[in-house]
């Protein structure tokens, strides 16, 4: 299959995926989720260990496929999970997400690199990759909450970083954009919504 067929069903992907994200968010806020703990608590402990299970699995399938915007499903671990179980859970997921893209990008190396990064990212970084400087590049980056993760884990899956290299900085990085990213959008979604309502 086409580079390009593969895109366009990852973006048809993501829209359904953003309607459907759209409709969910509508009922919770109708049976008053949103407006009550009690109920979002009662509703995550009908479903007991499999809530948490569930929403890690969802937060690797979208950093391997990004079918969701990832700041969606961040803030939507804090809210459901709460501030501490939030934020680990979306770790979690998180890193083991981009170990897998980094396995991925070292099995299938461009192939895969042209199907989920973008030309104009491509082109910002490939010139850098193979420099002596990258590790540090890429360690910055990913301490940054708003940098490309998931393209910089593929294009850096190309270098000769080693995967213990790749895993400290992974595990050393990944918790302070999570925890920043988090709380954003948690609290720029309160704002917003108490402007809209």
């Amino acid at each position: 299959m086409k580079v390009r067929y593969i895109r366009l069903s990852i973006k048809i992907l993501s829209v359904i995926m953003l309607v459907l994200l759209g409709w969910l968010v509508v009922h919770l806020y109708r049976i008053g989720v949103f407006n009550d703990t009690d109920s979002l608590i009662k509703l995550l402990k009908k479903y007991g260990i499999w809530a948490p299970i569930l929403f890690v699995f969802v937060q690797i399938v979208q950093v391997v496929i990004p079918i969701l915007p990832g700041g969606v499903s961040l803030a939507a671990g804090v809210v459901m999970f709460g501030p501490w179980l939030g934020f680990l859970y979306n770790y979690i997921g998180i890193v083991i997400g981009s170990m897998i893209l980094f396995w991925l990008g070292r099995r299938y190396g461009r192939r895969v690199i042209d199907i989920f990064v973008s030309e104009d990212t491509l082109n910002k970084y490939i010139d850098r990759l193979d420099s002596k400087g990258w590790h540090w590049t890429f360690a910055l980056l990913i301490f940054s909450p708003v940098a490309p993760d998931d393209a910089l884990v593929l294009l850096t899956s190309l270098t000769k970083m080693t995967w213990r290299e790749f895993t400290i900085i992974l595990l050393a990085g990944k918790p302070l954009s999570i925890f920043l990213y988090s709380l954003g959008m948690l609290y720029g979604a309160d704002w917003l919504l108490r402007i809209v309502g």
